[in-house]
């Protein structure tokens, strides 16, 4: 007998990534079949399990592909076969979502479901638009109505504008792109004043949102001459009038610019926050994700990991390597004083870094973060016959390892991660390209230009050359040409940092003044 699974109704907020609650990204993570929407957070379902199965069903206005009944089926169906399923919709999924039907139909098939609500573009989308919902000076109430209506409830429980006219406090209308000219003709006809404050948001909380004001009797004409469309939050009340001092969304040097950050996502998070500091655009296209190593590949780490006090130095070229290097030591329970006198050499600072969370301190780091610079200074450390063990990715080249055998030492390299494409299905990646053009795309190592080019459909890769390409170094940026990419900068430090400061460069920005942060791919 199999054991029915259980449903999260997760909410996923109003398209801001970062205003995703910790509750619902663990339920992401952890569920084996992800249904989601559309109009989702940047990055959201790409917190999903690997091995999840991702089943879209988003609707746009008008276009239902897959119906409410269907997805009702489609939750029932995958809970009933035991699975742990994530049903994610944008905002809350109990305020004008649908979340309550689809509650309804699993308790009617005995299914255990949880509710994790959401923020909603209601209160959300005003906020990032500097409107505050409700403010002592000129209002102390709120009322959020939805602006679209079942045909046939139209008449039975639509919104009673003669009660609304007479309202003072503030009037929020969700999903009313379509129907706004009526909306507000309603509202005047109810009694509102037409000089009534009122604005729209389109696309709140983004890095597309855009904010018109106007007076309640001119704000559909406002709205439709700008071209604003679906998403939009229609706010009428005297707050809007706050939205003069109290804008704030976006700022930094970086404003308008859409950027694709190509980096594993674990690892990209520095990265994008930076950029999202600066007011930039992500878009996170992961061309390559970090795995364990195979078993036989395990079977040598292993051995040579037992045999690490035979060894006088030990080498990272990543913080991956790092990383996986302790994780195998806590899977062979191995007392860290094992190391005792072996010294260790990284690649740049922040390998340094994630180093020294474990409580090392590295003997060696080169000025320039590069292969080249850590053989040329090891050369001058490491004696002849000494002892070397290199931890590193599966698909690593092989030179470091040559060069310090032809300088006479004894290096031995073993595969501590795998280095696979990422990025999720092509349908996904082919979406999210469908959103450029974009800006920039940047590249922080050869292997996420490789899996890049391979996950981009083949009909999309003469519009690269409508976006500007910066690479973390010169061997990235070797291999992006070698693929017919034109490189448009290389940063001058081959970090993270030195990847911004490009950025920020190509678009006239002096850099002196930038606080030192240390990233590194």
């Amino acid at each position: 007998m199999t054991l029915k699974g259980k449903v999260y109704i997760v909410g996923a907020g109003p398209g801001d990534s970062g205003l995703l609650t910790l509750k619902a990204a663990e339920s992401i993570t952890r569920a084996e079949v992800v249904v989601y929407d559309r109009l989702l957070g940047e990055g959201i379902i790409g917190m999903a399990n690997p091995e999840a199965e991702l089943i879209y069903v988003g609707k746009e206005p008008d276009c239902h592909a897959v119906t409410q009944d269907q997805i009702n089926q489609i939750l029932v169906q995958k809970a009933l076969a035991g699975k742990t399923v994530a049903r994610v919709k944008g905002g809350d999924p109990f305020l004008f979502g649908r979340g309550g039907e689809e509650a309804e139909k699993l308790a009617e098939n005995g299914i255990e479901f949880e509710i994790v609500p959401g923020v909603t573009s209601a209160i959300a989308a005003p906020a990032y638009g500097g409107i505050p919902v409700t403010h002592r000076d000129c209002c102390s109430s709120l009322h959020i109505i939805t602006g679209h209506q079942r045909a046939d409830h139209r008449e039975k429980n639509g919104p009673d504008y003669r009660q609304l006219g007479s309202l003072d406090g503030t009037l929020v209308f969700l999903m009313g792109a379509k129907n706004m000219a009526e909306i507000t003709d309603n509202l005047i006809a109810g009694g509102k004043n037409p000089a009534t404050p009122a604005a729209v948001i389109e696309n709140g909380t983004t890095f597309k949102q855009r904010v018109i004001t106007a007076k309640l009797a001119e704000i559909a004409q406002s709205a439709a001459q700008a071209g604003l469309g679906s998403p939009a939050v229609l706010v009428v009340g005297e707050v809007v009038n706050l939205r003069e001092k109290l804008q704030w969304f976006p700022r930094g040097p970086l404003v308008g610019k859409k950027i694709i950050v190509t980096r594993a996502r674990k690892q990209a998070g520095l990265l994008v926050q930076k950029i999202t500091a600066l007011g930039g655009e992500v878009v996170e296209i992961p061309a390559i994700a970090i795995l364990p190593p195979s078993a036989e590949d395990i079977v040598f780490f292993d051995r040579e990991l037992t045999r690490i006090h035979e060894y006088q130095w030990l080498l990272f070229t990543s913080v991956n390597g790092v990383a996986a290097f302790w994780r195998q030591m806590r899977e062979l329970k191995m007392d860290l004083r094992a190391l005792a006198g072996v010294k260790i050499g990284v690649i740049g600072e922040t390998t340094a870094q994630e180093l020294w969370k474990y409580g090392f301190k590295a003997d060696f780091i080169p000025a320039s973060y590069t292969t080249a610079a850590l053989l040329d200074g090891l050369k001058k450390l490491v004696g002849k016959g000494e002892k070397v063990l290199l931890p590193r990715a599966d698909i690593a080249p092989a030179d470091l390892e040559q060069g310090l055998k032809a300088a006479g030492m004894i290096c031995t390299a073993v595969t501590a991660y795998r280095t696979v494409p990422g990025g999720g299905s092509g349908a996904e990646v082919q979406r999210l390209w469908e959103q450029g053009p974009y800006d920039y795309i940047t590249f922080t190592s050869s292997s996420t230009v490789r899996h890049f080019i391979a996950l981009l459909p083949q009909q999309y890769l003469p519009q690269l050359a409508q976006s500007k390409i910066v690479c973390i170094g010169p061997v990235t940026a070797a291999t992006a040409r070698e693929a017919g990419l034109k490189v448009d900068a290389v940063a001058g430090v081959h970090t993270m940092e030195g990847l911004i400061v490009k950025l920020l460069e190509l678009e006239g920005v002096k850099t002196d003044a930038l606080p030192n942060a240390s990233f590194e791919s």
